[in-house]
C-alpha cells in the first residue's frame, strides 16, 4: 500500500505542469473539457495500478454503466475513504467536483483541479451558483454529502446541499453506495497502518430522486437511506477508530 501511495502521488504530479501550462493558456472551456479527461484517464490508470500491484479489488460496473448515460445529474455518496472521490471521477465523464479551498493549493491536487474547474466551497452561494451553471452545461456533479470522510460509520449527518442544487438546476439525483472490505485512509485509519489485503471495493447504484420536492430536507432523506442501505461496521475499522483515538 505504500505502493499504492506512492502511485497516486507519481500519479498526480505526472499531470502538474501540463495543468499548470494548459490552465493559464487555454480557454476556458477547452481548459476544462480536457482537465476533465485528463484526471478520468488517469485515475483510471491509477486504479488498474492497485489492482495490478496493490492487492486491490474494484467493482465499478454499476457506476460505470451510470457514466454510459452522459446526462446532467447530482451524483451522492457516503464517504468511507480518501479512495472515494478518485473512484467515481475516473467512472463518470464530464464530472465535477466540489473541494475544500485548501484542496485547490495543494502541489498533488490544484493544478488540476484548476484547470478543470472544480468547484470551491468556501463559500455557499457562489458554489451553489457556479454548480448550477456546470450542471446546465451538462456536468455530472460528484457532491459527498457528509461534507468530509465518514466520522460515525456507516455515515455522518448529511447537508441538504446536493438536494437543494439539484432542485435548482432541475436535475435528477442519483444515489451510489460505497462500500469497502475495510475503511482504508478513512476518518479514523492512520495513514501508517495497512489494510488487510485484498482491499474489496464496491460501488453500487442506489436510488434514483427525480425530483427534489423538499430540498431542505433532502440532507436527513439522504442520511436515512444511506444508513438503511449500507451494511454494519467492520470489526477492522473499529480497531482503526480505537487505535487512532489512543494515539491521540
Amino acid at each position: 500500500m505504500a505502493l499504492g501511495v506512492a502511485l497516486l502521488t507519481l500519479v498526480c504530479l505526472s499531470w502538474t505542469p501540463f495543468a499548470m501550462i494548459l490552465g493559464a493558456i487555454l480557454p476556458e472551456s477547452r481548459a476544462k473539457h480536457i482537465g476533465r479527461a485528463a484526471i478520468r484517464t488517469g485515475f483510471r490508470i491509477l486504479l488498474r495500478l492497485l489492482a495490478i500491484f496493490c492487492g486491490c479489488r474494484f467493482d465499478l460496473r454499476e457506476v460505470k454503466e451510470l457514466g454510459r448515460r452522459r446526462e446532467p445529474m447530482v451524483v451522492v455518496a457516503n464517504h468511507p475513504s480518501l479512495f472515494d472521490a478518485i473512484i467515481l471521477v475516473s467512472c463518470l465523464p464530464n464530472a465535477v467536483c466540489i473541494m475544500k479551498a485548501g484542496l485547490m493549493h495543494n502541489l498533488l491536487l490544484g493544478a488540476g483541479a484548476r484547470m478543470a474547474r472544480y468547484i470551491v466551497n468556501d463559500s455557499p452561494l457562489p458554489m451553489i451558483r457556479s454548480a448550477i451553471h456546470e450542471l446546465r452545461e451538462g456536468a455530472c456533479l460528484v457532491i459527498f454529502p457528509e461534507g468530509t470522510r465518514t466520522n460515525t460509520p456507516p455515515v455522518s449527518a448529511c447537508s441538504a446541499t446536493a438536494g437543494v442544487i439539484a432542485a435548482r438546476a432541475g436535475v435528477p439525483v442519483q444515489a451510489l453506495l460505497i462500500e469497502m472490505s475495510s475503511n482504508y485512509l478513512g476518518k479514523h485509519w492512520p495513514m501508517w497502518r495497512p489494510p488487510r489485503l485484498p482491499l474489496t471495493v464496491r460501488v453500487r447504484r442506489g436510488q434514483r430522486f427525480d425530483s427534489i420536492r423538499q430540498p431542505h430536507d433532502f440532507g436527513r432523506e439522504i442520511e436515512a437511506y444511506f444508513r438503511a442501505q449500507l451494511g454494519p461496521v467492520s470489526t477492522e475499522s473499529h480497531a482503526a477508530k480505537n487505535l487512532d483515538t489512543r494515539h491521540g
